[in-house]
C-alpha cells in the first residue's frame, strides 16, 4: 500500500490534534524549552511491529529524530528495542502517546493476521486470508495496512473498490439474478463483480452469471464443501472465486481452510484484535545550547 506521505501526515496530524487540543498543560507546566532527550521505543511482549513509517513521520512532524528502527513486518521478542530517537523532550512528551497507540494497534493487527495466515497455509498453502471494512473509524487505512505487513489481503479499502452485492442488495434488488444484471449493466470493465450466496442455488445462478467472486457467508465447513462440489459438477468452479466469510477467528480458521475456498475473510482481525504493549522511555536529558 504505497499512499504519498502528503496524505499519510495529514492523517497523524489529525491525530495528534485530537490529543493534544489546545496544548499539553502538563509538559508546558514541567518541562524546560531547551532541553534535549534520548528515548527507546520498546516491545514489552513478542509480535509483528507495523506502523514504524507512520511513527517515524510523526517523529519528523514535531523535529524528533529517528535513530534507528527495526522494519515494519520484522518479528520481535519482549524487550526488543523496535525505535531510538532523539529531539525537543518537549516534542517527544507530546507525541508519546499518539505514536505508542498506533504502533499498538496495528502491530496487534499485523501479529494477528500472521498467525491466522500460518495457521491457514499450514493445510492449504494457496488460502488467502483478508481483511474486512469492520476497521476503527478513522484508522482504515492504518488497518488496512497493518493486515498486508501481517502477510493478509487488504480486500476492499472502500465503496468504490469492487461492486459486492450483499444480502440486502439482494433484497431490494429482488434476487440474485436481477441484482447482478443490475451491476453487470452499471460497472466498469475494470470493477470486479462480487456476490453474497446463502444457498446452492443462488451460488449456481451467480456462476452462471458470470460474476468474479463468489462469496459464501456465514456458512459451516460441511455447507461450504458442498457447494464447491456442486459447482464443480457443473463446470463452474474454475470461473470463479470462492470467498468465505463470518466468523472466522484463529480458533476456526483451519476448518474453514480446508473447504477449498480460495479466500478466508475475517473482521476478527480488525474489530477483535488486541493490542501489542509497547512502551517509550526517556534514556538521557541534556540542555540545548
Amino acid at each position: 500500500m504505497s499512499t504519498p506521505h502528503l496524505i499519510i501526515r495529514e492523517k497523524l496530524r489529525r491525530m495528534l490534534e485530537e490529543d493534544i487540543g489546545f496544548g499539553d498543560i502538563t509538559t508546558e507546566s514541567i518541562i524546560p524549552e531547551n532541553l534535549v532527550a534520548k528515548a527507546q521505543i520498546i516491545a514489552k511482549e513478542p509480535g509483528i511491529i507495523a506502523g514504524i513509517e507512520e511513527a517515524s513521520i510523526l517523529f519528523k512532524e514535531l523535529d524528533i529524530n529517528v535513530r534507528s528502527a527495526v522494519s515494519d513486518g520484522s518479528k520481535v521478542d519482549a524487550g526488543t528495542v523496535i525505535m531510538e530517537i532523539e529531539g525537543p523532550a518537549k516534542s517527544i512528551l507530546i507525541c508519546e502517546r499518539t505514536v505508542l497507540n498506533l504502533l499498538m494497534r496495528m502491530s496487534g493487527i499485523a501479529t494477528l493476521t500472521h498467525q491466522m495466515v500460518k495457521k491457514a497455509r499450514k493445510v492449504n498453502p494457496k488460502i488467502i486470508i483478508a481483511g474486512t471494512r469492520k476497521t476503527a473509524p478513522g484508522l482504515r487505512y492504518f488497518d488496512k495496512k497493518a493486515i498486508r505487513i501481517g502477510g493478509g489481503d487488504a480486500h476492499r479499502l472502500r465503496l468504490d473498490d469492487c461492486i459486492l452485492i450483499k444480502d440486502n442488495h439482494i433484497v431490494i434488488a429482488g434476487g440474485v439474478k436481477e441484482a447482478i444484471k443490475r451491476a453487470k449493466k452499471a460497472a466498469s470493465f475494470t470493477k470486479k463483480i462480487e456476490v453474497e450466496v446463502q444457498k446452492i442455488e443462488d451460488a449456481l445462478i451467480a456462476a452462471k452469471e458470470g460474476v468474479d467472486i463468489i462469496m459464501l457467508d456465514n456458512m459451516k465447513p460441511d455447507k461450504i464443501k458442498e457447494i464447491i462440489r456442486k459447482l464443480k459438477e457443473e463446470g463452474l468452479r474454475n470461473r470463479v472465486l470462492i470467498e468465505v466469510s463470518g466468523g472466522i477467528t484463529p480458533e476456526n480458521v483451519e476448518k474453514y481452510a480446508k473447504t477449498g475456498a480460495d479466500i478466508l475473510s475475517s473482521g476478527y482481525i480488525t474489530h477483535s484484535v488486541k493490542a501489542i504493549d509497547v512502551s517509550l522511555e526517556i534514556t538521557e536529558v541534556k540542555t540545548q545550547i
